[in-house]
């Protein structure tokens, strides 16, 4: 109630007298429609909200209003519809006899909608004896990035169980188990397999073209070689490549012709950790999981997979097709099936993870408390000098545009130092994201109180509102 009663304050100073004579008279204030509010958030709601209409006074007749739609990167019938339904992008509202308020339902038809999206409900003429178009005549539903604050990520402390997805806009985190996923199938342009580098996989193509011939006494002598944390720099080809570059995967380009796509040996790296290490320490990774062999067919544009133990006669076959909302499609042979993992492509910055990079002249080597950005949605990152020019003193014109890198290492495990486990001072990172929203972010801490690994936290800060 005392909402609707704001409202109406602001809707009602419009007494007008007529003071021409003694015989002043008040006359009757005009019937006026307005929002009760000014706007809503779509990520405040995941498919239905309600927008509500005030009247200054009690219907004493029937009557109409009509309310014009303008939208921005939102088309009604396929991103959203609205009861009543918008006719040429006009809702028609009935006033009633009796009634003091009306109401509009939306329903938000497309997830993708984000703060690029703009929809705004205005209120263009009200057909009643006697009214008048004032006080909140618009009402707008958009995604306007979050300010800024701070998160903690939750991977799950010194065994760093999950994988953490963090869109800085919304102020959102996904968290997903690193082990509930083995193989990554590219939805963009490329026919593109990513493999888990968050439990150490790693994959070699094999001179065979059929699966089914590939035996345990086949590959034997190759299981030493394919294999992170080895200290041999050749090893560096049977992971992807750290950068994110999709080009770069360890499994090459699937061919159209099939007859061109060999078998490749997975080696399918390490459960999660279990046990407790010393505090400061990381326990990440557990008992190794094995081994499989996989081929990679296309079939009417879409990858079919075919996989098997080593010593099997036989194989599983799945077909699995693009998904253009997300940057992969990922399968787990834990389920024998797709799983989901990432959010939408467009919908994560940064994932907090356990990562395997490459060291210069060692080849690929485990990283733990590390944080790579989502190079596939666009998204890029620099390391800013705070010696030069401090954190909380860096604007938006103090950004070097030519400084964003997209390779997905560029926070990567610069953000701390794992001797001291403390953060460093010394740096803070800027971010852009896939709309055009630049951050500044700051490292805050990679323990907990009690000095355990795990718990990373980090403040950031919008810098400009696209």
């Amino acid at each position: 109630m005392k909402t609707k009663q704001i409202v109406l304050i602001l809707i009602s100073g419009f007494l007008i007298f007529n003071s021409c004579s003694e015989d002043t008279e008040l006359l009757r204030d005009p019937f006026v429609v307005a929002f009760e509010s000014l706007s809503k958030n779509l990520n405040t709601f995941e498919t239905e909200t309600t927008i509500n209409l005030v009247y200054s006074e009690v219907a004493t007749e029937s009557g109409t209003v009509s309310i014009r739609l303008d939208t921005e990167n939102a088309i009604y019938g396929q991103d959203f519809i609205t009861t009543p339904e918008a006719v040429n992008n006009v809702i028609t509202l009935s006033v009633t006899n009796g009634d003091s308020e009306n109401t509009i339902h939306f329903t938000k038809l497309n997830s993708a909608l984000d703060e690029t999206t703009n929809i705004v409900f205005v209120i263009s003429e009200i057909n009643y004896n006697n009214s008048n178009i004032q006080g909140n005549s618009s009402f707008t539903i958009n995604s306007s990035p979050a300010l800024g604050g701070s998160l903690v990520a939750e991977v799950g402390g010194p065994n760093q169980e999950n994988q953490v997805f963090i869109d800085l806009s919304t102020e959102t985190a996904t968290a997903v188990k690193r082990d509930s996923w083995d193989l990554g199938f590219y939805n963009g342009e490329n026919f593109r397999v990513t493999i888990n580098g968050s439990i150490y996989m790693a994959t070699k193509a094999l001179e065979y073209y059929n699966i089914d011939e590939v035996t345990e006494v086949s590959v034997e002598n190759l299981k030493n070689e394919v294999a992170v944390g080895t200290f041999n720099p050749d090893n560096a080809a049977y992971v992807d490549a750290p950068n994110g570059d999709i080009l770069e995967t360890a499994i090459d380009e699937i061919s159209v012709n099939n007859n061109e796509n060999p078998v490749y040996l997975v080696n399918m790296g390490y459960e999660v950790g279990t046990s407790t290490p010393t505090t400061g320490s990381v326990q990440v990774a557990g008992a190794h999981r094995g081994w499989k062999k996989v081929r990679i067919l296309l079939e009417d544009n879409n990858y079919v997979l075919q996989y098997a133990n080593l010593d099997a006669t036989t194989h599983q076959q799945i077909v699995i097709p693009k998904k253009d909302n997300y940057n992969f499609s990922y399968f787990s042979f834990n389920t024998n099936s797709v799983v989901d993992v990432e959010p939408e492509k467009e919908k994560w910055d940064v994932c907090f993870t356990v990562f395997t990079n490459i060291i210069e002249g060692a080849g690929s080597y485990g990283f733990s408390d590390f944080v790579i950005h989502n190079r596939k949605g666009n998204v890029q990152s620099y390391q800013a000098d705070a010696t030069i020019i401090s954190y909380d003193d860096f604007l938006l014109q103090d950004v070097e545009l030519t400084s964003f890198s997209l390779d997905q290492t560029t926070i990567g495990s610069n953000w701390r130092d794992v001797f001291s486990r403390a953060t460093y001072t010394d740096r803070f990172y800027v971010l852009k994201d896939s709309n055009g929203n630049i951050y500044k972010i700051k490292f805050l801490t990679m323990t907990n109180n009690n000095g355990e690994r795990g718990y990373p936290e980090f403040q950031y800060e919008l810098l400009n509102n696209i």
